[in-house]
């Protein structure tokens, strides 16, 4: 017979191997600023796997993602927001990554595994009403605000303004960058014509701005949204087509949308929430089960939720395949397929 010390020692073993099953995970996390969708989705996530024990998860808002992807990659932060351009640029060493160089950079790369994705915009035109413009063929010798000084949305925005307007910076319009955080100021102190950047339905930079004076926001014109060169960008790595009724295209007060037949249509920026793949297969299923087991929740918590992508894992509308490197961590496909989703084969690892 077992003696009562022996007894209580194989308790307490079994006790403290439970309880360092159910430990939940010390992660750290990077995302953009508050206000947007790969924002919302970070910090619900973080929210969701502390609730159900899967995850403490140290937030840093407000990163440059280029560099958090970076840091992913190397494994020094375990999941970041990304626009899916990103892991394309470092795949190939190009833009920011380009001291890298191809090689070092399709090696960080291969590193990279998503776990859902996100829309973090729509690319479109609008302008106050007091500027007098018409839409999309107006913008010749105008002033356009069109991004940060770097980065995929300046990218975007200048490829976009040439296949919608014809249009060149430098030679046929003129470029206004500046960052994030000054873009509300930029757009009502009047220094520019127009904008050309990714919006939300409601779009928070719209919200404030509004406040200086009605504005008018233009869908993609339906024969250049539709043409040969416009739809190849469309399949460009992060890029997606955008296709809602004008009814749907909710804005604040004192923003019209304008499109010639009901359809608001755009160029959609797609990325998502992304870890390192030697994440253990548990804890990524574990996350990713966390975010589809509450897309519910997490839509109802901005008024522009609904149509920021959670949910939609189409290879086309999600901006995976084709060009785009990034796979889906084995866990997350897991979690997903379990959860009745299709996961097309060429997003799985």
């Amino acid at each position: 017979m077992k003696s009562m010390k022996t007894i209580i020692a194989v308790g307490m073993a079994a006790l403290l191997s439970t309880t360092v099953a159910k430990a939940a995970e010390n992660l750290t996390g990077e995302t953009a600023s508050p206000g947007g969708s790969i924002h919302l989705s970070m910090a619900h996530l973080a929210e969701v796997a502390a609730e159900k024990d899967i995850a403490n998860i140290q937030v840093a808002a407000g990163q440059t993602l280029t560099n958090s992807v970076q840091n992913v990659a190397e494994g020094k932060t375990d999941v970041a927001g990304t626009p899916y351009i990103l892991p394309f640029l470092l795949a190939k060493g190009r833009g920011p990554y380009s001291k890298l160089g191809a090689e070092k950079g399709a090696e960080l790369a291969a590193n990279l595994r998503a776990l859902y994705p996100v829309t973090l915009g729509i690319f479109t035109l609008y302008a106050y009403d007091s500027k007098g413009l018409n839409g999309w063929g107006d913008l010749n010798g105008k002033t356009i605000y069109n991004g940060p000084p770097r980065g995929a949305a300046v990218t975007n925005a200048r490829a976009i303004i040439q296949l919608t307007a014809g249009l060149k910076e430098g030679d046929g319009y003129k470029g206004v960058q500046v960052n994030w955080g000054q873009a509300v100021k930029t757009i009502t102190d009047g220094s520019a014509d127009a904008v050309v950047l990714p919006v939300l339905f409601p779009d928070g930079r719209l919200t404030q701005a509004v406040s200086s004076g009605k504005m008018t926001v233009w869908s993609t014109p339906k024969d250049k949204f539709e043409s040969d060169s416009f739809q190849k960008y469309l399949r460009a790595p992060g890029s997606a087509p955008f296709e809602i009724p004008i009814s749907e295209a909710t804005m604040p007060e004192g923003v019209t949308v304008k499109s010639e037949d009901g359809k608001f249509r755009g160029l959609a920026t797609i990325g998502g929430d992304i870890v390192n793949k030697n994440m253990s297969f548990d804890l990524a299923k574990a996350l990713t089960k966390a975010h589809i087991d509450t897309l519910d929740k997490l839509k109802a918590k901005a008024p522009f939720a609904k149509n920021a992508g959670y949910g939609i894992v189409d290879a086309v509308k999600s901006g995976m395949c084709g060009a785009n490197p990034l796979k889906y961590h084995a866990g997350a496909v897991a979690a997903w397929e379990e959860a009745g989703y299709k996961i097309d084969d060429c997003a799985k690892p």
